[in-house]
């Protein structure tokens, strides 16, 4: 049986299409991941020796859920029997109970580790970024925690709303490569 050209030409056609359209979106992904990571492109961060754990960063981020999540520097912290990022100033007990924590979301994580130490972690997916238990921590303990925008949330508006409504100016334009700003105990 002979085949007609006509149909030859058609199947190249669609074949070449098809390569032609996958090597395209190939590309255009790689130039994607390529532009987000490029050298010289900045990213939004806080700077936690600048933050006054203000409040904004819970209710100024154009996300339904603030990209800015507390973090606990370990290195710093004491592992205190009383944290005073984990309870109110003045707390009923000095229990784990509702009544006597910061945090509002109960974001921060309380853990016997042995006599007098304990374990404070944060739970990501609580926390809205208020900075209560920063400010506490800053107050009247060591510092150990502090605010960070979280870039696998963060969408890098070109004019960032929290940024626009920090008093203290401690958000800052980093670079991409280095998108954390931790503290360290030389300056804690």
């Amino acid at each position: 049986m002979i085949e007609n050209p006509n149909d030859l030409s058609r199947r190249r056609f669609v074949r070449d299409a098809l390569g032609g359209v996958g090597f395209a979106a190939v590309g255009a992904v790689a130039g994607g991941l390529i532009r987000r990571f490029r050298k010289g492109e900045t990213l939004w961060q806080i700077d936690p020796y600048v933050c006054v754990a203000c409040g904004n960063c819970a209710t100024r981020c154009v996300l339904e859920e603030s990209a800015v999540k507390c973090t606990h520097q370990y290195p710093i912290c004491g592992y205190c029997k009383i944290c005073f990022g984990f309870f109110n100033p003045e707390p009923v007990s000095i229990t784990e109970s509702a009544e006597n924590q910061l945090c509002p979301m109960g974001a921060l994580k309380r853990r016997f580790v042995e006599d007098p130490y304990y374990e404070y972690t944060i739970d990501e997916a609580l926390c809205n970024g208020c900075g209560k238990c920063v400010k506490g921590c800053n107050a009247f303990g060591n510092g150990s925690l502090f605010l960070q925008v979280r870039h696998d949330r963060c969408v890098n508006c070109n004019e960032c709303s929290i940024a626009a409504a920090c008093p203290s100016g401690a958000f800052k334009r980093v670079p991409a490569e280095l998108p954390y700003i931790l503290k360290t105990v030389d300056h804690a």
